[in-house]
């Protein structure tokens, strides 16, 4: 299949590091764990909130996600507690690979875009302003503007009509399988990154990346090299 002129990476995972604000729920949960379970728990009830025709933003979702969960292990949440992970959200670091591969891809002549659960609130800046990411993308898109979460295919419908591009122009860049099957669903390539607890689901009859790769670097030198 010829390359994609276009790549659509997802953040959260792919490109900034989660597992940077696991202390902070170490130090809420006496256990830094809990951070999978709560980031578990908002993606299940985001899928949630779009099948079943009921939209808040991510962020809200988070919020009381992360109060349910302070019910759960019976531990108090403070307003103060909401606002601390939602700082530290904001603020997660880019992984190391990250600047080298999208230079690398940026400079060979493909398109980038993001696009994100996260809603983009005006005046405040993004994940990826902070991360020093933002200026590698022509377009930063939401899911806010479909009101809907991934993987719903409007969201991925949205992406591709933004960008004006035919679906199988584009390739979807996750280190999640559930953004990958949304993507392929549509008719987007795909590329999962295997960032640490983010392998790929071996299930015959479910389609499966067009590629796998362990970092972004790699992702970088396959496209260029057109290799699969």
């Amino acid at each position: 299949m010829p390359k994609p002129s276009v790549l659509v990476f997802d953040v959260n995972e792919t490109l900034i590091d989660l597992e940077s604000i696991a202390p902070l729920f170490a130090e809420l949960f006496g256990d830094e764990r809990v951070l999978r379970e709560w980031f578990a728990q908002l993606v299940m009830y985001s899928m949630t909130a779009t099948l079943a025709d009921c939209y808040v933003d991510f962020f809200s979702l988070g919020q009381g996600v992360l109060r349910m969960l302070g019910d759960i292990h019976g531990v108090p949440i403070t307003d103060h507690d909401v606002h601390r992970v939602q700082a530290q959200m904001s603020a997660m670091p880019a992984y190391p690979d990250v600047v080298d591969g999208l230079t690398v891809l940026r400079d060979n002549g493909f398109r980038l875009a993001t696009l994100t659960n996260s809603p983009h609130r005006p005046g405040a800046t993004t994940p990826l302003e902070n991360a020093g990411l933002a200026g590698f993308f022509e377009q930063q898109l939401s899911v806010d503007s479909c009101r809907a979460f991934k993987p719903s295919p409007a969201v991925y419908r949205h992406a591709y009509e933004a960008l004006g591009v035919a679906p199988a122009e584009c390739m979807m860049v996750a280190a999640h399988v559930w953004d990958i099957l949304g993507a392929q669903n549509v008719g987007m390539r795909s590329a999962l990154i295997t960032r640490p607890g983010n392998p790929p689901l071996p299930v015959d009859g479910m389609p499966q990346p067009t590629l796998v790769v362990g970092d972004m670097r790699e992702l970088a030198e396959r496209l260029v090299d057109g290799g699969h």
